[in-house]
């Protein structure tokens, strides 16, 4: 106890959350105000549904960083929040990227599904799948759901949100758009879900929708956007995604992508393996991720 007080000091208002170390051995830490990566595992057990309730967030947010250790140098990055319960997505929900893509704008959030296996640090390599022709990326801020929301309106919303993330809703059109059914299968590879590096809680993010994003592949820049442009904001996403299933602490909303995604390039321009991308939101960091083969099957 006497430890766990110490840790305790005048309340700072710098909360970036994430997890390092190796993949499925992470740790919890968060960034102090100069830039260091400071571990956590004395004060929390993870960045997981159960720290990022309103009243585990507030005694966070009182932590005397400069008491904490520092994560080692060159520590791999994890995925930000950990036992994800679900990643809900939002499809078409900039009506640039609708036009771009054949499609009609929607009247109504279009939803689907990534399995949580997707999920992975926001510097990993991003497998090409076997099989794959048209495997494309896609820059999304990622809205971190903080305590329980069933039925919740779209005024009241906002409060269960813990915090934002950078996420890259990597796709393989063929699957997703040729091969029948549901998008699903083009989005539920391993790897097509980066997350991350940091949660941002959501008193650190003034607008969620005044946000610039952007993404690049090979230096290239292909995405330049904004969240200003979504059809449907975050608020409306919350609430509206409320009506049909509980959110969870640490359940994880992609909410779109702007134009630029290469599918809507003219030709179309789609990743093979060997190429480097590199993708960030304003105030939420950057991601950047080699692409690979994807790997054969477990030993």
């Amino acid at each position: 106890m006497r430890l766990f007080r110490a840790l305790f000091a005048e309340q700072e208002k710098y909360m970036k959350l994430l997890r390092f170390g190796p993949a499925g051995h992470e740790k919890p830490g968060l960034v102090d105000a100069s830039g260091v990566i400071r571990d956590l595992s004395s004060v929390v057990d993870d960045i997981s549904g159960a720290t990022l309730l309103p009243a585990n967030l507030a005694k966070l947010r009182e932590v005397k960083t400069d008491v904490l250790p520092t994560a080692p140098a060159g520590a791999r990055i994890g995925p930000c929040v950990a036992g994800v319960g679900k990643v809900i997505c939002v499809g078409l929900n900039y009506s640039d990227h609708a036009k771009e893509s054949n499609m009609a704008i929607p009247t109504e959030p279009i939803l689907f599904m990534k399995p949580t296996s997707s999920i992975c640090g926001p510097n990993d390599h991003v497998e090409i799948p076997r099989g794959a022709e048209k495997t494309d990326w896609e820059v999304e801020l990622g809205v971190v759901i903080g305590k329980t929301a069933k039925y919740v309106s779209k005024e009241s919303a906002l409060d269960y949100v813990a915090g934002y993330c950078v996420v890259n809703d990597v796709s393989e059109r063929a699957f997703q758009l040729e091969r029948g059914g549901q998008w699903d299968k083009g989005k539920g590879h391993d790897t097509f879900a980066p997350i991350g590096p940091w949660l941002v809680t959501a008193d650190e993010v003034a607008d969620p929708q005044n946000l610039a994003m952007w993404l690049e592949v090979d230096g290239h820049r292909y995405q330049n956007g904004s969240t200003r442009t979504m059809i449907f904001d975050v608020a409306t996403l919350v609430s509206y995604i409320s009506q049909f299933m509980t959110l969870q602490p640490g359940d994880v909303i992609a909410t779109g992508t702007p134009p630029g995604v290469g599918l809507g390039q003219k030709p179309p321009v789609y990743l093979h393996a060997g190429q480097t991308m590199k993708l960030g939101i304003e105030g939420l960091g950057e991601q950047q991720q080699l692409t690979v083969p994807a790997k054969g099957p477990a030993a």
